[in-house]
């Protein structure tokens, strides 16, 4: 084999399904890819196990998996994903289920586990990053610690004939970078090839955003038919050389424009790209048009691996109380503080305690904050919330919310309310052999 071809088939948990489908059924894949967990995927992981310890992967699994497993069963098209979130095993289990649902035999599915290392931060004299205190003062707050695993366990599964791979927490080029070395046979120190995986992992890792979506800027960048936007396909071969493209009849574009920006995506330094397999160099990357939505990328480089795992802790830090509700016409902004004056005044009357309030009008202050020559806007939604120490104190904040209906300002309307848990995230830095990865492979 000198060439794979890699679908992206998703870039977080809630992605389109039908690019996916499409991929599957029409892009002539080697694998199809599912980047679908993020920091605070994790945690609400995390907190979907902690209420039913049978659950705590994504949940949109079962439907992404009957989307496109016949298809990707009739092609030989194997899956690699990070839908397991906290709970790989349990999503195997299910992805077993629905292959028997759907009349499919012979597959083999692999889930990667070693990601949960709570004991191990729980015992070392580990640093939390974005404050520099113990991890171990952290105390019962602490309710996951997951480390972020490299290529190295789902090329063992791909290794052992998996046709589906499901992880937790992986670094997310990882997903794509696996495939590549399982198919060419890379060396895991051959930091040349590596950190040209790993640059093809990071651009298709966010799906649409490198086939035009986040990227369309209406008036300045207007690429077509976003409706029917495609999912990019990542041609890698054996020197570690890629093409982008996407099917035919899709929308979107794949052009040099839509790859620069997502080469610049949340990288820092781009001659360091910290990864748990290497050190990726993007510095000298080239970039050039090659044809309709392909795009020829190449220059990628590596360094040894710094031998450390980034670890995502999840804090329960209390509750969040919100609630939010309209006003339009003339007078909507006044009214819109008027009714959030009312709610901070109630919530000192009632002795509610707030460890954090926050009061905006969405559409005026939320994001940016005032300005003082904005227009006036003719409607606004105001929202409240505030971070409580229990369930019932949050509660009491949508109440009040709720209860400008008639005791409020006139003509508010829409009134939505919520209290739900916090897990907060933080991270620390462990040795990456505190992680010991393991395969669970079944065959259904």
């Amino acid at each position: 084999m000198t060439t794979i071809r890699i679908g992206a088939g998703a870039g977080f948990s809630g992605d389109r399904i039908e690019p996916a489908a499409d991929l599957a059924a029409r892009g002539k894949l080697d694998f199809l890819i599912f980047e679908c967990l993020a920091e605070r995927t994790i945690a609400l992981a995390q907190l979907a196990r902690i209420d039913d310890p049978a659950k705590g992967y994504d949940p949109l699994l079962e439907t992404r998996l009957a989307a496109v497993l016949p298809a990707c069963r009739r092609g030989g098209v194997r899956i690699v994903t990070n839908m397991g979130a906290a709970n790989p095993l349990a999503a195997a289990d299910l992805a077993g289920r629905v292959a028997r649902r759907l009349g499919l035999s012979g597959l083999r599915i692999a889930a990667v586990t070693g990601d949960d290392v709570v004991a191990a931060v729980r015992g070392g004299g580990w640093r939390v990053e974005e404050t520099g205190r113990p991890v171990a003062a952290l105390g019962d707050a602490l309710i996951s610690a997951n480390a972020y695993l490299g290529a190295g366990p789902i090329v063992a599964a791909l290794d052992q004939g998996a046709d589906i791979v499901i992880t937790g927490r992986v670094a997310d080029p990882a997903l794509f970078l696996a495939p590549a070395i399982h198919s060419f046979g890379w060396a895991m120190d051959d930091w040349q090839r590596l950190g040209c995986g790993t640059l093809a992992g990071h651009l298709l890792e966010c799906s649409a955003q490198i086939t035009g979506g986040y990227f369309a800027d209406p008036g300045y960048k207007d690429p077509p038919d976003l409706a029917r936007l495609g999912f990019p396909i990542g041609e890698i071969d054996s020197d570690g050389g890629l093409t982008i493209t996407k099917l035919a009849a899709t929308g979107g574009e794949v052009s040099e424009r839509t790859c620069k920006e997502q080469l610049l995506y949340e990288v820092h330094d781009p001659s360091a790209y910290l990864q748990p397999d290497v050190v990726a160099d993007f510095s000298q990357v080239s970039i050039a048009q090659a044809g309709p939505d392909r795009v020829r990328i190449g220059g990628g480089n590596g360094r040894p691996r710094t031998g450390l795992l980034k670890v995502s802790l999840g804090l329960l830090d209390g509750w969040i109380g919100e609630g939010q509700i309209s006003y339009a016409g003339p007078g909507a902004v006044e009214r819109g503080r008027l009714a959030a004056r009312i709610v901070e005044e109630r919530l000192d009357l009632l002795g509610i305690a707030c460890e954090e309030r926050r009061a905006e009008l969405i559409g005026v202050d939320a994001i940016l904050g005032p300005a003082a020559a904005a227009p006036v806007p003719r409607e606004v939604r105001m929202r409240f919330a505030a971070r409580t120490a229990t369930a019932e104190e949050a509660e009491a904040i949508g109440a009040e919310v709720e209860a400008l209906y008639l005791c409020g300002p006139s003509g508010g309307g829409g009134v939505t309310r919520s209290a739900r848990r916090i897990v907060a995230m933080v991270s620390t830095l462990i040795p990456a052999e505190l992680a010991a990865p393991q395969i669970h492979l079944t065959e259904v």
